[in-house]
């Protein structure tokens, strides 16, 4: 299938880069987005998709989502091909003087060249941590990616977050974290993003009879796992290392979140 070229569309018209509503959106950090794969014009989860935007419009904007009118731009942005798909609300009219004033949101569907599945695997580097209003997908994201660079200076391909008191696992900074204990995912419960991903394979999992277990996870109990994975939008990818304690990349694990991930139907962006 083709890979789109990139376009931007704001309320479904062409995107002026020089124009007013982007300006709004780099000057002011107040929105907040979804992200997604798109094959052949079609992606998974789009449900959970929208029901994040539906949740991240009524808490920043109380207002609700014309989602036929979103999920149309999205087809169009993707034209039936394949591509990264990212949905940023926000509002050219926002004034933070102000922040209670009504205001009419913006939709900015961005498409641009399809992500490939990671390849290899994460060593990550524990950083203390928790992601300011966790619950939504906002445009706040400084300290993620500052985090990383930490990481990543100190020799590691990314950063895993805990909190400052007990020590407890929540995310890492783009994706979500489960351990493998050899019988049963265990899934960290902090607050963190809820990673539409994670959901999936979640569900997948229970399809397939999986085991599965949502409690919280200290940095101590990590020695007791056989191996971790990370997830987000663009897949599973192993992780190999905490700080100084090695995980193998098992291979039972991988073919059980495989068939997971593959349970999640991939339905069309077209309503």
């Amino acid at each position: 299938m083709d890979t789109v070229t990139p376009v931007h569309l704001l309320d479904g018209l062409p995107a002026d880069a020089e124009g007013a509503a982007l300006r709004a959106l780099a000057l002011t950090n107040y929105g907040h987005f979804t992200s997604l794969q798109v094959r052949g014009g079609r992606a998974q989860g789009l449900a959970l998709h929208f029901e994040r935007l539906r949740l991240g419009n009524v808490e920043l904007f109380d207002e609700p989502l014309d989602e036929d009118a979103v999920r149309g731009w999205m087809a169009q942005a993707a034209a039936g091909g394949d591509c990264s798909l990212r949905v940023t609300v926000f509002a050219r009219g926002f004034d933070h003087r102000q922040p209670l004033r009504r205001v009419a949101p913006d939709v900015l569907v961005s498409a641009s060249a399809p992500a490939p599945a990671p390849a290899s695997p994460l060593r990550v580097q524990v950083r203390h941590f928790f992601r300011p209003v966790p619950q939504l997908k906002h445009v706040g994201t400084f300290p993620l990616f500052h985090h990383r660079r930490q990481a990543q200076m100190a020799g590691f391909d990314d950063a895993l977050f805990v909190d400052g008191g007990q020590a407890r696992i929540s995310e890492g900074t783009v994706w979500n974290i489960g351990f493998w204990d050899g019988v049963r995912v265990v899934w960290p419960q902090a607050p963190a993003l809820r990673g539409t991903a994670e959901r999936l394979l979640q569900l997948g999992l229970a399809a397939n009879g999986v085991a599965q277990e949502i409690r919280p996870v200290s940095v101590d109990e990590l020695p007791a796992f056989r191996a971790a994975f990370a997830c987000n939008a663009n897949g599973v990818q192993p992780v190999v290392a905490i700080d100084e304690l090695d995980y193998p990349d098992e291979p039972e694990l991988r073919a059980l979140l495989d068939a997971a991930a593959a349970h999640a139907p991939w339905e069309p962006l077209s309503p």
